[in-house]
């Protein structure tokens, strides 16, 4: 059975569900996992956030949860008519489409939340059920080639902004590629600087342009060669506390996609900058912390995904500094000082 057919059935058992309910004269119910707080833990050894074993019941002999429950049904109709006919929505389409409906949403982060309940209580990722983000995966450049239905693309030769990571990148197949690595960089900035500095060659890489905090096709797209390919996968961030959660959400996945985060989380990716450590070595001009990045910073420092040493030592160094630093100030040195120098200095230390 196929994704498509996977997809469909999932759907339509949750209508089924309420049908059969209703034929015993019960009062219809689903069961939908819990994603508050206090279900969503972290598995040390997957080394990644988890959703526990709580459920909620939304059931129609509760008036408050006629609404959810009504909704619900009409996001997975929506979703299955999509599946059906190969087509993806936006969650912006949907929320207009919404408008037409008989039940309405408050807003679009309603009908957000609404999908999310859906491929939670469903196992599927709300790309598997047609629903697409608004924005764009990252930027891939380097040699590696993929098939996206009947279309060959080279990363290499989609010019020099590279190949765009489709939101339905689990559709994507690898076809062919001679990389070692993968380097994966916060800012379109320095993806260009790695892109100029003819980087992928000297490197034997893939270079990815997160654009900041990372799109889940591009958390997906980073699992998938990973594991796929076994090419080991490296971060480099700016060197502040919110660089620091870019990485790790790519590592360990968030609390809020608990529930998908064994698809998208790539607890192997190493975070190779920059670091509190970089800053002092590389005397790398910086700004100094503001109170918001302290106490981000000491929430860090207790977040359980960032209990190895290396991690809480590079933390409490830059609390002890008081400093943080952009990737791009290596440009003080030159332009190319970070193809030339910082990379491979850190690549040879860390492999």
């Amino acid at each position: 059975m196929n994704k498509k057919d996977i997809a469909v059935n999932k759907l339509k058992s949750l209508g089924d569900i309420i049908l059969e309910d209703v034929q015993q004269n019960n009062v219809p119910a689903i069961k939908v996992p819990s994603r508050g707080t206090s279900n969503i833990v972290y598995d040390t050894e997957k080394r990644y956030y988890v959703l526990g074993d709580r459920y909620g019941k939304r059931s129609l002999g509760n008036v408050k949860q006629i609404t959810k429950i009504a909704q619900m049904v009409y996001v997975a109709n929506f979703c299955k008519d999509l599946v059906r006919r190969n087509k993806t929505a936006t969650l912006r389409e949907m929320y207009y489409v919404s408008e037409g409906w008989d039940v309405d949403f408050g807003d679009q982060q309603e009908s957000n939340i609404v999908g999310e309940d859906l491929e939670v209580t469903l196992g599927m990722t709300r790309e598997d059920l047609g629903l697409m983000p608004e924005e764009d995966g990252a930027s891939v450049y380097g040699k590696i080639t993929m098939q996206e239905d009947d279309v060959e693309i080279n990363a290499l030769r989609s010019g020099k902004s590279g190949y765009t990571i489709s939101p339905t990148i689990d559709d994507v197949q690898f076809v062919d590629h001679d990389v070692r690595r993968v380097i994966a960089v916060e800012t379109m900035g320095m993806f260009h600087r790695l892109v100029q500095e003819n980087a992928y060659k000297k490197f034997d890489t893939l270079i990815v342009g997160l654009k900041g905090q990372a799109a889940r096709a591009t958390r997906r797209f980073l699992k998938r060669v990973n594991e796929e390919l076994n090419l080991p996968v490296y971060i480099c961030n700016d060197g502040d506390p919110w660089g620091f959660h870019i990485a790790m959400v790519i590592i360990s996945g968030s609390a809020k996609l608990a529930h998908v985060n064994h698809q998208l989380a790539t607890p192997d990716a190493r975070f190779l900058g920059v670091t509190a450590s970089d800053i002092i070595n590389y005397d790398l001009p910086t700004d100094p912390l503001k109170d918001i990045d302290v106490l981000r910073l000491k929430e860090l420092s207790k977040d359980p995904r960032y209990k190895d040493e290396h991690w809480q030592v590079e933390i409490k160094k830059m609390l002890k500094i008081g400093k943080k630093a952009e990737q791009q100030s290596f440009s003080k040195y030159g332009l190319e000082y970070v193809v030339d120098t910082y990379l491979p200095e850190k690549l040879d230390a860390m492999e």
